[in-house]
C-alpha cells in the first residue's frame, strides 16, 4: 500500500448510465486509503484521491463489471544480452503501476508494453528501465521498431567486428609468444621465461580491457543495480584468469608449490573474450537473417508517389500523399498507397499480399494496394488509405507483433533464465572451493581454471534465443506465403488442432452467384438477359454479367415489373418475357412440363433454377449457384491427410449443404445455422474435447472466430478483416489453412528442438566444466574449450531457427 496521498485518474469503458458510474464510484470508495472519488460519465473517467494504488483501482473497476482500456506501445531496448536481461526488464515493467502487460524480445531487442493511458508515460517507463541498467528508446512516427532494431544490430555488428579483428590478432600473437620455443623461433631470438610472460601480459591487456569492454560495461551496469547477466559471467571469469596471471607475474612466491613455478593464463583470458565475441558476431549475423522477411515487407513501399497537382504530374514523398489525391502509376512501378482505380487498366502483381505470382486484372472501380507492382498498363487511382492505415502497414504491424509475442511453451525457459546467472555463479563458487580444498596440486590453479570454465560455459543466451528466433523466422515465412499469425499463443495452439470448421459462403465457395447452366439457345438467353438488366437482385446481376462474358447482343427493354419472391415480367423488343419460379409460370398459365426434370436436376445440385418463357412458351432453364472454389477440394484433402476432421458450417438448407459437401468430400455438415448461433456450434465441439479452428470471412463470422481455439480469417488481401482473427490468410485459398497448420507444427517443433538443445547443453556441460568427471575419468574442460562451446551454443540455436526458411508446404 502506498502511504503517500495522490490523485489518480483512469479511463473506464462500458459505462452507459448514471447507475453505472454510481456502481464504479461505490467500488472505488471501498478501497483502503481512499479519501475522495469522482466518476464522470461524460468523459468516461474516474478520479480518486488518497493512499490507493493504480493497480488497486484497476482491480476495483474490473470487480464492478467494467473495463479499463489499455494501449500498447513498442520501444527499443539497448543493453540486452541474454535471457536473464529479458526477465529482469519484464519484471521492471510489471512493477510500474498501470502496466497491464509487457513482453521483451531478445532477438529483436524491443519491448511491447500494454498500459493504462494517463497513468503511464514514456518518461516513467524510461526512468524505471534506466534504474536497472538498460536504455529504453522511443520510436518516432517516421520509424518502425524493425528500422531501429536493425540499425542497432548493424552498429553492434560493426563494433564487434572491429574489436574481434584486433583481439584475434593479439591472441594469435600471444599464442606465438607462448609457444615460441616449440615453434623453433628461439633459434632466431631467445625469449626468457619471465619476459615471455610479460609479453603475453602486454598483448592480452588490450584484449582484456578494450576488446572485453563490450562485456564489462554491461556487467558493471548490472552490478551497480545489484543484478547479473551473461556478461557478468564472462567478466568475472576472464578477470579471474587475468588477475591470477598478473599476480603470478608480480608475486610468484604466492603460487609456488613443491618447487614448481605457477603458470600464467593470459591466453585463457584473451581467448575466452575473442571466442565468445566470435560467437556473438556469428549470432548477430544470423539474427539479421531471421528478420529478412519483415525488412522485405518494409522495403516494398516506394519512397515517392506521382500525384496530379494543378493538372500536372508531380513526384512527392509518401508522407505528403493525402486521402483523395489522384496518383499516376506507370508500367513496372510500385503502387505507393491504397486506393481505387479511377482511369485505365492493368495487371498488378499482388504476390506480396497473397503469394500468388499471377497478375490480377485491375479496371476502374477495383481496389489497389500499396506495395504491389504494376506489371503492364498505366492507370490513375484515387487514394483511400495512407500511412499506417494501408494494408501493407497493417501487415508489417501484425507480423512485428507476432514476432514480439511469446507462446506458452517459452514460459519455462523464462522462469529458469530469471535465476540462471545467480545459480551459475553459485555453482562456480562452490566448484572453486571444492577444488581449492580437496583438489590435487596445485589446488589454487585447478580451482581457478574450473571456476572460470563453469562461468564461461554456462549459456543463458541459448535459452533466451530459443523461442524468439524460431517465431521470427516462422512468422516471416508465413508472411511470405500470405499467412499472418497474430501471436505466439495462436501459433502454439494451431499445431494441436484436430478439427477445422469451415463457413461455406465465401470460404469454400466464391461467395457470389454465377450462371452455371442454360438449357435453351443463345437467342432466348439474350432475350432473358435483356429482361434482367433492370433488376437489382444479386441473381439478376449474375445473369447480366454472364451476358457480358458471352458478348451477347441485348435488346431494348420497353417495360419491367419485379414480382417479389417470384421473378420478373418484362417486354423486350415487343416480346413478352417471364423469368422466375414455377409459381410465376403457373399463375401465367405457361406449361413447363418439358423442363421440370431439368429444374429438379439443377436444384439437387444446390443451384437456383430459373425458368424462362418468351411469348407464353417456356424456352429453357437457367441455373445460378455460388460455385465452389477450385482450390477448396485440394485444401480439404490436405487437412484430411493430416488427420484433421473437417466440418462445414452453413446457414443454407440441408439439400444445398449436402450437395456442396459431396463435391468437396466433407463428411460432416451442420446446416441451417443462423450467424448468431455459429459460436454455439463451436462451443459444442470444444465441449466434446476437440481443439477447433474456425475458418470464415472475418466479418460475418466474428463471434465464431473469437470463440474457436484458433480463428482463421480468409479473404483476398484488401477486404479481409485482419483484426478479427488469430491467423489471417491474405489470399482466398482454402489450401492456405493446411499450410498455416503445417507452418505452426514446423515452428513449434523447431522451438522444442532449440529448447532441448539449450537445456541439454547447460545440463551436460556445466557439470563437465565443474570437473565432476575428473575423479572417474580424469577429464577436465579447458576454459578455452568452454568459451568455444559457449560461443557456438547461441549460433547453433539461431542456425536451427534459420532452417525454417526452407519450410515448404506438403
Amino acid at each position: 500500500m502506498n502511504n503517500n496521498q495522490a490523485t489518480i485518474t483512469i479511463p473506464i469503458s462500458g459505462m452507459s448510465c448514471a447507475s453505472c458510474s454510481g456502481r464504479v464510484e461505490k467500488k472505488l470508495k471501498s478501497l483502503d486509503g481512499v479519501i475522495k472519488v469522482s466518476v464522470n460519465l461524460t468523459t468516461a473517467k474516474a478520479t480518486a484521491t488518497g493512499a490507493m494504488t493504480v493497480d488497486s483501482m484497476l482491480a476495483a473497476v474490473k470487480e464492478a463489471g467494467y473495463e479499463v482500456p489499455t494501449i500498447s506501445a513498442t520501444y527499443t531496448i539497448q543493453g540486452l544480452s541474454c535471457a536473464s536481461c529479458v526477465g529482469r526488464t519484464e519484471k521492471a515493467f510489471h512493477d510500474i503501476p498501470g502496466v497491464a502487460n509487457a513482453q521483451v524480445n531478445l532477438a529483436t531487442r524491443k519491448a511491447t508494453v500494454k498500459f493504462v493511458p494517463d497513468t503511464v508515460s514514456f518518461s516513467i517507463l524510461q526512468e524505471k528501465i534506466d534504474e536497472i541498467g538498460f536504455k529504453l528508446g522511443e520510436i518516432r512516427g517516421d520509424e518502425t521498431p524493425k528500422d531501429l532494431a536493425e540499425e542497432e544490430r548493424l552498429q553492434e555488428h560493426r563494433e564487434i567486428k572491429k574489436r574481434l579483428t584486433i583481439g584475434g590478432i593479439l591472441v594469435v600473437a600471444t599464442f606465438i609468444i607462448m609457444h615460441w620455443q616449440n615453434l623453433g623461433l628461439d633459434s632466431i631470438i631467445e625469449i626468457p621465461r619471465q619476459l615471455n610472460y610479460w609479453l603475453q601480459c602486454l598483448l592480452i591487456s588490450p584484449v582484456q580491457f578494450w576488446v572485453g569492454r563490450y562485456f564489462h560495461q554491461s556487467a558493471w551496469a548490472m552490478a551497480k543495480h545489484g543484478s547479473a547477466n551473461m556478461h557478468t559471467l564472462v567478466t568475472v571469469g576472464t578477470f579471474s584468469a587475468y588477475i591470477y596471471s598478473l599476480l603470478v607475474l608480480l608475486v610468484p612466491s604466492l603460487f609456488i608449490a613443491k618447487g614448481v613455478a605457477a603458470e600464467v593464463y593470459f591466453d585463457t583470458s584473451g581467448s575466452i573474450i575473442v571466442l565468445i565475441l566470435l560467437g556473438r558476431f556469428l549470432e548477430n549475423r544470423a539474427k539479421g537473417r531471421t528478420s529478412q522477411a519483415i525488412r522485405k515487407l518494409i522495403g516494398l513501399s516506394p519512397k515517392t508517389a506521382r500525384v496530379i497537382k494543378s493538372k500536372k504530374e508531380v513526384d512527392i514523398s509518401l508522407a505528403e500523399v493525402l486521402v483523395g489525391d489522384i496518383v499516376v502509376v506507370r508500367p513496372g512501378e510500385k503502387i505507393p498507397v491504397d486506393g481505387v482505380v479511377k482511369e485505365g487498366s492493368s495487371l498488378v502483381d499482388e504476390s506480396m499480399l497473397t503469394g500468388e505470382p499471377l497478375g490480377v486484372s485491375k479496371k476502374p472501380g477495383d481496389e489497389v494496394v500499396g506495395g504491389t507492382i504494376n506489371n503492364s498498363g498505366s492507370f490513375k487511382f484515387t487514394t483511400t488509405k495512407i500511412g499506417n492505415d494501408t494494408v501493407l502497414a497493417q501487415i508489417v504491424t501484425m507480423v512485428q507483433q507476432a514476432q514480439g509475442a511469446k507462446p506458452p511453451i517459452a514460459r519455462l525457459a523464462d522462469k529458469i533464465a530469471s535465476v540462471f546467472v545467480p545459480v551459475v555463479i553459485g555453482i562456480a563458487t562452490t566448484t572453486f572451493f571444492i577444488w581449492w580444498l580437496f583438489g590435487p596440486e596445485p589446488p589454487l590453479t585447478y580451482a581457478l581454471l574450473n571456476f572460470v570454465s563453469v562461468l564461461i560455459i554456462a549459456c543463458p543466451c541459448a535459452l533466451g534465443l530459443a523461442t524468439p528466433t524460431s517465431i521470427m523466422v516462422g512468422t516471416g515465412k508465413g508472411a511470405e506465403n500470405g499467412i499472418l499469425i497474430r501471436g505466439g499463443e495462436s501459433l502454439e495452439i494451431a499445431h494441436k488442432l484436430d478439427t477445422v470448421v469451415f463457413d461455406k459462403t465465401g470460404t469454400l465457395t466464391k461467395g457470389k452467384p454465377v450462371v452455371t447452366d442454360w438449357s435453351g439457345d443463345d437467342d432466348n438467353l439474350a432475350i432473358l438477359i435483356s429482361a434482367e438488366k433492370n433488376s437489382e437482385h444479386p441473381i439478376a446481376e449474375a445473369i447480366v454479367a454472364h451476358g457480358v462474358e458471352k458478348k451477347l447482343s441485348l435488346g431494348k427493354v420497353e417495360s419491367f415489373i419485379a414480382n417479389s419472391g417470384k421473378g420478373i415480367t418484362a417486354t423486350v423488343d415487343g416480346r413478352r418475357v417471364l423469368a422466375g419460379t414455377r409459381l410465376l409460370m403457373d399463375e401465367a398459365g405457361i406449361d413447363i412440363t418439358m423442363h421440370l426434370e431439368t429444374m429438379t436436376k439443377f436444384e439437387n445440385q444446390a443451384k437456383t433454377a430459373i425458368i424462362a418463357a418468351v411469348d407464353g412458351i417456356a424456352v429453357g432453364v437457367l441455373a445460378v449457384a455460388d460455385t465452389v472454389k477450385k482450390e477448396s477440394k485440394e485444401g480439404i484433402d490436405k487437412l484430411k491427410n493430416m488427420g484433421i476432421e473437417v466440418i462445414m458450417l452453413t446457414g443454407d438448407n440441408q439439400r444445398t449443404a449436402h450437395a456442396i459437401a459431396e463435391q468437396l468430400g466433407i463428411d460432416k455438415i451442420v446446416a441451417e445455422v443462423l450467424p448468431t448461433n455459429k459460436s454455439e456450434e463451436i462451443e459444442l465441439l470444444q465441449a466434446s474435447g476437440k481443439v477447433v479452428a474456425m475458418v470464415g470471412d472475418g466479418i460475418n463470422d466474428a463471434p465464431a472466430l473469437a470463440r474457436a481455439d484458433v480463428g482463421i480469417a480468409i479473404g483476398t488481401g484488401t477486404d479481409v478483416a485482419m483484426e478479427s482473427a488469430d491467423i489471417t490468410l491474405m489470399r482466398g485459398d482454402p489450401r492456405s489453412v493446411a499450410i498455416a497448420i503445417q507452418l505452426s507444427r514446423a515452428t513449434i517443433t523447431n522451438i522444442k528442438q532449440n529448447l532441448f538443445w539449450a537445456f541439454a547443453y547447460n545440463i551436460i556441460l556445466i557439470p563437465l566444466a565443474a570437473g565432476v568427471w575428473f575423479p572417474l575419468f580424469g577429464v577436465l574442460l579447458s576454459p578455452i574449450f568452454a568459451a568455444s562451446a559457449m560461443g557456438l551454443s547461441s549460433v547453433t540455436v539461431v542456425s536451427n531457427a534459420l532452417r525454417l526458411k526452407n519450410f515448404k508446404p506438403n
